[in-house]
């Protein structure tokens, strides 16, 4: 039986992995990202509300699936975590920008609390 070799993704274009995890994870064809916040690549959180913070999500995404070989149009599945539901008008049309015709299927939730306080995080699975 051939063994399958799992590849951890780095990229300095998206913000560093400040624990025991991977920006992703490529295993065979698929690429799972980790949950992405609104930080800078210097680690920095995006001021603004939720149209600049699911910019900035969505273009660490970017940069994690280009250094895995892959982009949002191979992406699967999306996981959204919100601070607020009420917010997920303004985070939708954000994310419908970004894919377009591309419909990955996505679960979004709700949540207490996300790392820094930021309003959004996103997680994505993808194919290479």
């Amino acid at each position: 039986m051939m063994s399958t070799a799992i590849q951890k993704v780095a990229t300095l274009e998206a913000p560093q992995a400040i624990g025991p995890y991977s920006q992703a994870i490529v295993y065979g064809d698929l690429v799972l990202t980790s949950g992405q916040i609104p930080l800078t690549p210097a680690g920095e959180v995006v001021e603004g509300g939720m149209e600049a913070q699911t910019h900035q999500v969505l273009t660490n995404l970017i940069a994690v699936l280009k250094e895995a070989g892959t982009s949002l149009d191979r992406v699967l599945k999306a996981t959204v975590f919100l601070k607020d539901m009420n917010q997920f008008a303004e985070m939708n049309q954000v994310f419908e920008s970004y894919f377009g015709d591309h419909k990955p299927a996505r679960s979004t939730i709700e949540v207490a609390r996300l790392p820094k306080d930021v309003l959004v995080e996103i997680e994505l699975i993808a194919a290479k």
